[in-house]
């Protein structure tokens, strides 16, 4: 039993397609632990990946909740989508499994959803996207959240999606300057469609962006869907 409110300690998860992240937040959303990674298991299967998470777990000491951030659509703690993982994630009730598994209370969400908890000021019309194995995004008006976007998926150039066009595949295949360009014009055509107030890029290909950004473009750092897990918990 926790004693007081305010003791109340959440493991904040994030699954990659290239890496699986935890550490623990206190009750105001600030880490208590370092920062742990694993690998993303190869295929990444449900089981192997919430035995990747159990691991993680074990290495943060006391937690009383868990706060789980999904590279794809996720409702009602289900799973639909997992592009950039494994088909058996469609349909997987993730909370639930989790939950069992780590025997605490899990909210899962998409994590790019997550990780613009972690971003925006709740003022305007935010836009988030992830840049790392694909292209996350999310988007907030007045800080809330309208969930499962998946902008990534929707054409941008040349017949091809965000993600085929910016994803980690397309980095290493063309090169950071070219890569840096399309990012450019990605910037350019988000603000056209969105009239975004600020947008926030992060993911763990963030670091490789090397443009003169505009005044309401912001680089976060990767930590930052982490960050974001306290959000779930805010009811």
């Amino acid at each position: 039993m926790i004693e007081d409110h305010e003791s109340i300690r959440t493991l904040s998860v994030d699954i990659g397609g290239s890496g699986v992240k935890a550490l623990v937040l206190d009750i105001t959303g600030n880490a208590v632990t370092k920062r742990m990674r694993l690998e993303t298991p190869q295929p990444a299967k449900p089981e192997m990946i919430i035995d990747a998470i159990e691991v993680l777990a074990a290495s943060q000491g006391e937690f009383h909740r868990v706060s789980v951030g999904f590279p794809g659509v996720v409702r009602q703690g289900v799973t639909e989508t997992a592009a950039n993982l494994y088909r058996d994630w469609i349909g997987f009730d993730l909370e639930t499994a989790l939950s069992q598994r780590l025997n605490k209370p899990v909210r899962v969400i998409n994590d790019a959803d997550m990780q613009g908890f972690g971003a925006v000021t709740g003022k305007g019309l935010e836009l988030v996207i992830t840049l790392g194995t694909g292209f996350g995004s999310a988007l907030f008006i007045n800080g809330k959240l309208v969930p499962n976007m998946e902008m990534g998926h929707h054409q941008f150039r040349k017949g091809k999606t965000y993600e085929e066009q910016l994803g980690r595949a397309e980095l290493e295949k063309i090169g950071d300057k070219r890569w840096n360009k399309r990012l450019d014009k990605a910037i350019a055509s988000l603000q056209s469609l969105f009239n975004y107030d600020y947008l926030y890029i992060g993911g763990g290909e963030a670091v490789r962006v090397n443009l003169e950004l505009p005044l309401n473009v912001k680089l976060i750092p990767n930590i930052t869907g982490l960050l974001g897990g306290i959000a779930l918990w805010k009811d």
